[in-house]
């Protein structure tokens, strides 16, 4: 009778952490075009140096990264936060050229060479090619795509680049910190973006409304999807949960149509469409790694299953 009075409870519990998943996808998007309405007054530079900078103060209150001890292993530390810097930079500055949800589909081209690298199954080559043939549609070679920019592509791809960095060297970083690696990575990859972002906004950077829509994107795209994410990951296995983000793609290209009037074509939808199929496949496929290594950093130090990642950054 307890079991049956249980289930339930535990319906309901996952279809909480399903919810939690969704909104924690939206917010990220969501705040990926609050940062959008910040390039005309400080640039894309300033937007990720305003971004990392409030994300560094609000992770550093939670986990309290001056307790850690280095001894000699502050260059992953170090790396694992330029990795971050440079995933933020570039993903902010491609979306001066294509549309957030293009931009967010090639970037996951990172996260799914990880999930692919770390599996040895025939089926891999299927997720290959459908992420080639969804990247191969983006190009602009023909006309459905001629609206997309090569910089904007580059740059995409480049972020994608440094996301399959940060979670490979986020997984070092946790091993060797705990938890409070993901902070520290964050406060090194603020400090490095603070004179970038300075060098092209200068004190505009200072501007009230610029203070206060810096620190709605970093509560937004930040604090709020990291805190559900970690109540998700609680209760779904690691491959539903990597499955699920590999539908922020999608997510994304729908916010950027509906709130900054980023119009899609066929073409480019169905290309989405492949990458977030080749990207869900990927993560079943190796067992759940997914977007980013910092969840399960700051949930467990580093989770692994069978020698590979188990889950999750703060893009």
């Amino acid at each position: 009778m307890e079991k049956i009075r249980s289930l339930p409870f535990e319906t309901t519990e996952k279809l909480m952490a399903i919810g939690a998943v969704l909104v924690a996808m939206t917010c990220i998007s969501g705040g990926a075009t609050i940062a959008k309405q910040l390039f005309p007054l400080v640039g894309p530079s300033g937007a990720t140096a305003l971004r990392l900078g409030f994300a560094a103060v609000i992770m550093a209150l939670v986990f309290r990264p001056w307790r850690l001890s280095l001894k000699g292993n502050w260059r992953t530390l170090g790396i694992y936060g330029l990795c971050l810097v440079g995933m933020n930079l570039a993903l902010y500055s491609a979306l001066q050229f294509i549309p957030l949800g293009i931009a967010i589909a090639i970037e996951f081209v990172g996260p799914l060479g990880v999930a692919i690298a770390t599996s040895r199954k025939k089926a891999d080559f299927v997720w290959i090619g459908l992420a080639g043939t969804g990247l191969a549609m983006l190009l602009p070679i023909h006309s459905a795509a001629t609206a997309l920019d090569y910089r904007g592509l580059l740059l995409a791809a480049l972020a994608g680049l440094f996301w399959a960095c940060y979670i490979i060297t986020g997984k070092r970083a946790g091993e060797q910190h705990g938890p409070a690696a993901s902070a520290a990575g964050m406060i090194v990859a603020a400090i490095v973006a603070a004179p970038i972002g300075i060098a092209q906004a200068g004190q505009d950077l200072l501007l009230p409304v610029v203070l206060m829509l810096g620190l709605i994107v970093a509560i937004v795209s930040s604090a709020i999807p990291y805190s559900l994410e970690m109540v998700a990951l609680g209760k779904l296995p690691s491959n539903t949960f990597g499955t699920m983000m590999s539908a922020e793609p999608a997510i994304g290209a729908l916010i950027g149509t509906l709130v900054l009037g980023e119009v899609l074509g066929i073409s480019q939808w169905a290309a989405i469409g492949l990458i977030v199929l080749a990207s869900a496949g990927a993560g079943l496929s190796s067992s759940g790694i997914n977007r980013e290594a910092r969840i399960s950093q700051a949930q467990t130090g580093v989770e692994q299953t069978s020698g590979k990642l188990s889950l999750r950054d703060l893009s």
